[in-house]
């Protein structure tokens, strides 16, 4: 049976209205988190290898090891941030398709290829997750503020130290205030970047 559409409201919470908030208020329960987590780990990825690891920065010591390592741009709002998740993706995803993809041998697919190709199978497809992250958020009523503006190394350093996960990216979590975000920048038109053959 078809699916309908999503209502017009629907629609401009996840993408026309949505804006990237540059200070936050209120709090983001643990519940809040997990309920996140339950809602955006069904989006699809390559062989459902799941690559993405997410690291919920909240507590007052987390965000000392985090600071450090943001740009000078992206340090005080991050800081103020209820919740800065941690984008992240292991190198080493493919030891858990026996779980994820166990009706064939799928780990056998990838557990030979080089660290480059891993790389980019795995910094896809957590981009990919970390989108979901986002829409999840939005969807369920949280404003986000992604970002790169960090040092991946120092970042991987304090907090992937001795494993084979390294950071994608950056999203700050919250109840957007209205007044940090900027005008909305244009987009570029359907024929100057799209074609139908």
């Amino acid at each position: 049976m078809p699916h309908s559409a999503l209502d017009a409201s629907a629609l401009d919470q996840l993408f026309r209205q949505a804006r990237t908030y540059n200070a936050f208020s209120g709090e983001v329960s643990d519940q809040a988190l997990h309920a996140l987590y339950d809602v955006m780990k069904f989006g699809p990825t390559t062989s459902n290898s799941c690559p993405a690891r997410f690291v919920f920065v909240r507590s007052a010591e987390a965000k000392a090891k985090l600071g450090p390592t943001l740009d000078a741009g992206n340090h005080d709002k991050t800081m103020a941030a209820p919740v800065t998740v941690i984008v992240a993706y292991d190198l080493a995803f493919f030891d858990k398709l026996p779980v994820l993809f166990p009706h064939t041998d799928a780990r056998s697919w990838f557990d030979t290829k080089s660290e480059a190709e891993l790389t980019t199978i795995a910094l896809r497809n957590s981009s990919l997750q970390g989108a979901y992250l986002l829409l999840a958020a939005r969807a369920l009523g949280l404003d986000c503020g992604p970002m790169s503006g960090f040092d991946n190394a120092m970042l991987d350093a304090a907090f992937f130290a001795g494993t084979r996960i390294r950071s994608n990216f950056l999203v700050n979590l919250g109840h957007g205030d209205p007044a940090s975000i900027f005008a909305r920048s244009p987009r570029l038109g359907f024929d100057e970047v799209c074609r139908i053959e």
